[in-house]
């Protein structure tokens, strides 16, 4: 007897009856809340999904740590509220994009996909307590939806299972609830060192930056990433092809002029209208010497040498060999491997008030059990994008001893003035409190 090969129709029914078997199998919530975003992308072919939870998201496609101030994670938490005010959080939907704000509409074009499904999480009373915001480029059919309202229904079913949220009650007598919270206060009011975690990375201290010497397209690299090199070797070579034949143009026209002014100062002695003409000709010689010596001059930029000892710094040179450049555009540093400092981006919720010389400890993930100390010695002002993203000020700090290799990565620790416990543990909410109510 043959097996009968199953459609498409079965197929789909067998993944999701999968996604729900995965969700309700969920050990804890963040196992539950991974797979909510990430399991259902091969069934509905979504290019990302964002879990909210009262709120604020908790989840996204693809990112294991969610930075609270990403422009993803401010977009989908104020759509998210937006739906909210307007009553329809509860409701599974295509979400419309003239329902938002035009600077909401404006970040869906920029962050999000084009057609966007709301899948809204229920308790047992039929009340959102979070949703999912899913995003693709395609239309979103009737039997998809179909499809996701159950899984919804099954998501939060697996998610009040995890976390109940069953309210505590105090059972203990009023004495003792009174010297613990008196013991709690007096345990803020204790003074301990303020304290903030950021990445960080080593990087070379006084290096020689290389640039490129003028447009073009690079050839070759001759060296490697973090080879020695000593002053006067050749780093990289441009495509010297135009430029030779530039100036193998420019010394033929200078031959040209010099023999044009020297016929011209022949013929002087007796021809007047070619001795007024000789300084013009002598003029125009010393044009195309000056065109000859530029066309030289940029002949010999197409080899880049090293005017200082040390390791070459970047990343790779395949990205680079064959690729156009500009004049001034960063190719590599120049650095000595033992003159290294490190540098910090300090997201802006974490910025405290940092003064020069305040401890730095550092931990390499290559190395997590050793910890380098360091002393800060500069903080930018103004924040900057980071290439995750995220708004950070740069940070310098410098090794109090012999610093580790050039391109390593870590968390560094900054430590600030003293402070209360209690402003150690709930500056974040307190900030949160105040940019909300405006006290």
């Amino acid at each position: 007897m043959t097996a009968q090969v199953p459609g498409l129709a079965e197929r789909v029914f067998a993944q999701f009856l999968a996604l729900e078997r995965q969700a309700r199998a969920a050990k804890d919530i963040d196992s539950l809340a991974y797979a909510m975003v990430n399991d259902a992308q091969g069934l509905f072919g979504y290019r990302h999904a964002a879990l909210l939870i009262a709120g604020k998201a908790r989840a996204l496609t693809g990112i294991s740590v969610v930075e609270p101030n990403a422009p993803f994670v401010a977009f989908v938490e104020n759509a998210a509220g937006q739906l909210l005010a307007q009553g329809r959080s509860a409701q599974a939907q295509v979400v419309a994009t003239d329902s938002l704000n035009a600077q909401a509409q404006a970040d869906w074009q920029s962050l999000s996909a084009g057609t966007a499904f709301w899948l809204p999480l229920t308790d047992r009373r039929q009340q959102p307590f979070g949703g999912l915001w899913i995003a693709r480029e395609q239309p979103w059919s009737e039997a998809e939806q179909a499809l996701l309202s159950q899984l919804g229904d099954a998501y939060s079913h697996a998610w009040l299972a995890l976390q109940p949220g069953k309210p505590w009650r105090l059972r203990w007598p009023r004495k003792k609830i009174a010297a613990i919270v008196a013991a709690a206060l007096l345990l803020l009011l204790l003074p301990v060192r303020q304290s903030v975690l950021a990445p960080a990375e080593v990087v070379p201290l006084g290096g020689q930056v290389v640039a490129a010497p003028l447009d073009g397209v690079i050839a070759e690299f001759l060296v490697k990433p973090n080879q020695t090199v000593r002053k006067g070797d050749v780093l990289l070579r441009f495509d010297a092809t135009s430029i030779k034949a530039q100036a193998d143009v420019a010394e033929r026209s200078l031959n040209v002029a010099e023999a044009e002014l020297k016929a011209n100062s022949q013929r002087a002695f007796s021809d007047a209208e070619s001795s007024a003409r000789i300084d013009l000709f002598a003029a125009r010689v010393e044009q195309k010497r000056a065109e000859r010596d530029y066309a030289r001059q940029l002949l010999a930029r197409t080899e880049v040498r090293a005017e200082r000892d040390g390791i070459a710094v970047f990343a790779d040179a395949q990205r680079w060999i064959g690729k156009p450049v500009q004049t001034g555009e960063r190719l590599m540093e120049i650095a000595a491997p033992d003159q290294a400092e490190l540098r910090i981006e300090l997201a802006v919720g974490d910025a405290l008030d940092f003064k020069p010389g305040a401890e730095v400890a550092l931990f390499l993930d290559s190395d997590p059990l050793h910890r380098h100390t360091a002393h800060l010695q500069r903080s930018a002002y103004e924040a900057q994008q980071t290439a995750s993203g995220q708004l950070a000020y740069r940070l310098d700090a410098e090794f109090s001893e012999a610093p580790p290799r050039i391109g390593l990565r870590g968390t560094a620790k900054l430590f600030g003035e003293r402070g209360p416990l209690a402003l150690y543990l709930l500056r974040r909410p307190l900030a949160a409190l105040r940019q909300t109510v405006g006290l």
